[in-house]
């Protein structure tokens, strides 16, 4: 076993007690249980967590179920909103029938997913947040997709330093020109889809995802056409720029 492998392992269970301690920590604030609407987020959650793409030039992809992890973090329990995002995470992480289950990935990926959502539900049920914005909506909601975008971002870029010896702040610095805008846009998404839910019920929540598909489409046409700029070479590259 190589040092690297062994700071990955080392950094994996790390991972894990975060994940356990953060969510246990969150879900003693909060016990109200919506069993149908959990239901609902969770089946959607899942259901457009295997709309994904794959990060070009990063060993990684990215689904198109946060508004719905969102949705989950600002309206259920802490604990509901830890299994949603942790259930959604295997679905999404689930390998195909011809590709080889790796379970120290599935466990990196469900730890990760479930510390950030469990630091977002804190931030989003934080006192002071609530006091010195006065309550709003938006303000609130962009500080628990912050919270969520750092919780996701920077364990992957520091796993991506320890497998593959990169820079982490180089990584880093990639996934958020990568996936920044899907989180902006995730966030106005589910500011709207929770005005139109507490107005119609949470049923109103199922319209969001013919949008999601079609963000889904737009990212893959757009990194597909990224991942083939990545790999053509430069003096092609500049030919082909030229003459368009």
């Amino acid at each position: 076993m190589n040092h690297n492998t062994r700071l990955t392992q080392t950094f994996i269970g790390a991972m894990v007690l975060a994940a356990t301690a953060s969510s246990v920590y969150a879900g003693l604030g909060s016990h109200t249980l919506h069993s149908f609407y959990a239901l609902a987020l969770l089946a959607l959650a899942a259901a457009t967590s295997r709309l994904k793409v794959k990060l070009p030039g990063i060993e990684g992809n990215m689904s198109v179920n946060l508004p719905f992890l969102l949705m989950a973090v600002i309206n259920l329990s802490a604990v509901e909103a830890v299994l949603i995002a942790s259930a959604s995470t295997v679905v999404q992480c689930w390998p195909q029938p011809d590709k080889k289950f790796r379970p120290e990935q599935m466990l990196f990926n469900v730890s990760m997913m479930a510390f950030a959502a469990s630091m977002a539900n804190l931030i989003w049920n934080a006192n002071w947040l609530s006091k010195a914005s006065g309550s709003s909506l938006p303000l609130m909601l962009s500080a628990a997709t912050a919270s969520f975008f750092l919780g996701q971002t920077v364990p992957v870029a520091a796993i991506i330093k320890l497998t593959q010896s990169t820079s982490m702040r180089g990584a880093w610095v990639s996934i958020v020109q990568l996936s920044f805008p899907y989180f902006v846009v995730s966030a106005g998404v589910t500011t709207m889809l929770n005005l139109v839910s507490s107005r119609f019920g949470w049923e109103a929540a199922l319209v969001v995802f013919p949008v999601m598909y079609g963000i889904h489409h737009s990212y893959r046409l757009y990194f597909g056409r990224l991942s083939e700029a990545l790999r053509t070479p430069a003096p092609l590259a500049r030919a082909v720029s030229a003459g368009m």
